[in-house]
């Protein structure tokens, strides 16, 4: 059995070994998901994360992950790449070590004369030189047991392969089920199948909340033990099976799926993976991911190419669909809003806050029939909850700040993505502005009333992170702006929000230079210091909230002086000591220390309010900054190792912005189809659009990151940007790069898009 599973490692390896030979790979001989390494940023803790992430063994999108479980049950940090035990093999839900977990129940292969369920002592020691991890499979060997693991995943189900230790007798080999506390069921009903109900969530649900799942083996069960115990959450079941005899010298193979229907839909959807095999799952799964990562085929060294396809992996699994396809063939979702089971499409497990930014435009750009999905079902979203949601894991969660839906459904509405009725829409849209919810504070506008008055949020009115909401309120006013012209609604409805998305400029205090808090009387709020993290801003400081004005560069520019004096502004980022003050907290949190660490100033990539910023320089007239400092960035903070994140990768957003940055653009302002020009980072990428459409970027020599010139299908190109649509038609875009900065894209005309330079 030794020979198999190395067979199977070697079969895995096998397309990423051959890259290591040097020179560079072409999209002809280059098999994308052997580049991948899922266990990219799991080096993290609650004090530093390198990306707070764990290996999500998925398909794209899919709606149930798995992965290997070291961390306690109920822990957010259920993988970490410095853990030496496994606790069992873990079907997932977790966007997040902040949010964490429901829809969550674990499996764990053992030998012994009874079955250990107790999950510090049944944790079995395991190494990284024994366990592989790939995006559509995941293999470990379990020490303790001399046992041996393989499992692949489908959408909603999986197959486990069991290479169970030679010297264990039949009568010592365990399965244990666990379907952690909170009230969790687990039965036999038949002489192959578990049937179980996993109950325990972080929150975000309605009172019938529940994953239901079967496990069914291909022997019989010959012997089940069954615990049950009282936990924290309340009951917590857990079963113990011993199977019959297998055939001689084969391994043992069982099946596992989900569903946040019905018990019945969850065996519909076991139909997923029964009877095939692990091999036949795992190449099936391989191949998916394949197709989705070659719309994206890059010519470059291995090196560079891992780095991007692990990031280009990590956006491809939020926001994850939360439907499933009845046995009639149609799409239907369990509502996490009203508890009902509805028709239609639903996603979940994202926070708009995060990923407005560069995640959803790259979807709606790369992946448009994903995004159009996505669309409509944030429709539902809204129909079922009377909201649009900001942060969903499954429905409604307190996190962060903003009413950055906005952004996300006007982008997908403004280049046609989804079947969305505009009145809805509109509807919609102009709800969320106008409204709080009644019990979950980051979701419609908390504080509407104040600015909708004021045309900011006061200071001393009680609701913090008040600045904050005011710049991205401005933000989303302007996306809302866009909807109502494409609907061509009316002129004072219009104005209204074409004033409000100036808002913005209440905030700055031309005596700091900076955006600051103000009170309900009009002054400034008083103490007030730039380098301050939280109290007016999120996770964040003035220093780095001062560039959310996505809509309107041009006019912050002329609130700090012109291009001279907006372009220092950028600089001083970056030459600043990492000065800050935590005191809001009371202790240093952790996006403060990474950005501490990571010598660069007071620039805190880290996090996501400042990501956009360096894009800023194109604005100015400077785009030679954005093309160093986008470099810089890439080559010090991102590689495709454990630790390969300066921050939180959050949902698929700290990825993005490497994705789009090596492809040389990047969305600074997300729902108006125009990308500002960094610097390519790849000899040769093919972007594949709809209609057998190709969008084909070449660069000189990256070596460098200065372009010295441009052209876009053999024309000179002067302009710092690209629109949606040329991207989308096709065509070839050509850099030449050189060792230093030129006057590229410095002219007034070649700037990119700014809501105060169209304003009558």
């Amino acid at each position: 059995m030794t020979s198999l599973r190395h067979l199977t490692f070697g079969l895995l390896l096998a397309g990423s070994l051959s890259l290591y030979a040097g020179g560079f790979a072409s999209p002809t001989q280059t098999s994308y998901v052997d580049l991948v390494n899922p266990l990219i940023g799991s080096q993290s803790s609650f004090n530093l994360s390198a990306g707070n992430t764990y290996p999500v063994i998925s398909r794209p999108w899919g709606m149930n992950s798995w992965t290997p479980q070291t961390g306690k049950m109920g822990d957010g940090w259920q993988y970490s790449y410095q853990a030496n035990k496994i606790r069992g093999i873990k079907q997932t839900h977790q966007p997040s070590p902040w949010i964490n977990d429901y829809g969550q129940f674990s499996l764990l292969p053992m030998t012994g004369k009874q079955p250990i369920f107790d999950e510090e002592k049944r944790a079995s020691w395991f190494s990284h030189k024994a366990e592989l991890a790939r995006p559509y499979a995941y293999e470990v060997y379990l020490a303790d047991y001399d046992t041996r693991v393989r499992m692949a995943p489908s959408e909603r189900a999986a197959v486990f392969e069991v290479e169970f230790s030679r010297t264990a007798r039949q009568e010592e080999r365990w399965i244990v089920v666990d379907a952690f506390d909170a009230n969790s069921e687990l039965e036999q009903i038949d002489s192959y199948t578990l049937a179980g109900i996993s109950r325990k969530n972080s929150g975000g649900v309605p009172a019938n909340f529940a994953n239901y799942f079967i496990v069914r083996f291909t022997e019989p069960i010959q012997r089940l033990v069954r615990q049950e115990r009282k936990g924290k959450g309340g009951k917590h079941s857990l079963l113990a099976v011993n199977l019959s005899a297998g055939k001689q010298g084969t391994p043992t193979t069982f099946y596992a799926a989900s569903s946040f229907i019905s018990r019945a839909q969850a065996q519909h959807n076991l139909r997923e993976v029964l009877d095939r095999s692990f091999s036949q799952v795992s190449e099936e799964g391989r191949s998916e991911w394949e197709n989705q990562l070659r719309r994206i085929a890059v010519t470059d060294s291995p090196e560079r190419m891992r780095t991007f396809y692990s990031c280009l992996y990590r956006s491809l699994l939020f926001p994850r669909r939360f439907y499933e396809i009845a046995p009639s063939g149609e799409a239907i979702h369990y509502s996490p809003y009203n508890g009902e089971v509805r028709s239609g499409y639903l996603y979940t497990d994202t926070g708009y806050w995060d990923t407005f930014r560069a995640l959803m435009p790259l979807i709606h750009l790369v992946y448009p029939e994903e995004g159009a999905k996505m669309a409509e079902g944030m429709m539902n979203a809204y129909r079922e909850s009377g909201f649009f949601p900001e942060w969903a894991s499954p429905g409604h969660r307190d996190c962060m700040v903003g009413n950055n839906s906005a952004s996300v459904i006007a982008d997908a509405y403004l280049k046609g993505l989804g079947r969305i009725n505009a009145e809805e829409l509109i509807q919609a849209l102009l709800h969320g502005a106008n409204s709080e919810h009644p019990t979950v504070r980051s979701t419609g506008r908390l504080g509407y009333k104040y600015y909708n008055k004021l045309g900011y949020i006061p200071s001393d009115v009680g609701i913090n992170e008040h600045a904050a909401r005011s710049l991205e309120y401005a933000y989303d006013d302007w996306c809302i702006l866009q909807a109502l012209k494409k609907v061509g609604a009316a002129p004072e409805l219009q104005s209204l929000y074409a004033e409000r998305a100036m808002n913005y400029r209440n905030l700055y205090d031309p005596s700091l230079g900076w955006m600051r808090g103000r009170k309900q009387d009009g002054s400034f709020q008083s103490p007030f210091s730039i380098y301050k993290w939280g109290d007016a801003f999120t996770e964040g400081n003035s220093l780095h909230y001062s560039w959310s004005v996505f809509h309107d560069i041009q006019g912050l520019i002329d609130l700090m002086g012109g291009d001279k004096a907006f372009t220092q502004k950028l600089d001083s980022i970056f030459t600043l000591p990492p000065i800050f003050d935590d005191s809001y907290y009371g202790f240093v949190i952790h996006e403060i220390r990474e950005m501490q660490l990571m010598n660069m100033g007071n620039y805190a990539h880290g996090n996501q309010p400042i990501q956009h910023m360096i894009y800023l320089y194109d604005y100015a007239g400077a785009p030679a900054k954005a093309q160093y400092w986008v470099r810089e960035v890439m080559r010090r903070l991102y590689t495709d190792r454990p630790d390969g994140y300066c921050g939180d990768e959050d949902n698929g957003q700290t990825s993005a912005w490497y994705v789009f940055s090596a492809l040389g653009f990047y969305p600074v302002t997300p729902a108006l189809g125009q990308y500002a020009i960094g610097t390519p980072y790849f000899r040769e990428v093919r972007l594949m659009m709809p209609e057998h459409k190709e969008f084909v970027i070449r660069a000189s020599d990256t070596t460098y990151p200065y372009i010295q010139s441009a052209k876009l299908n053999e024309r000179p190109w002067e302009k710092t940007y690209l629109d949606y649509e040329t991207i989308r038609n096709g065509g070839i875009l050509t850099f030449q790069l050189g060792a230093k900065a030129s006057t590229w894209g410095t002219k007034p005309n070649s700037r990119p898009y700014s809501f105060s330079r169209h304003l009558p």
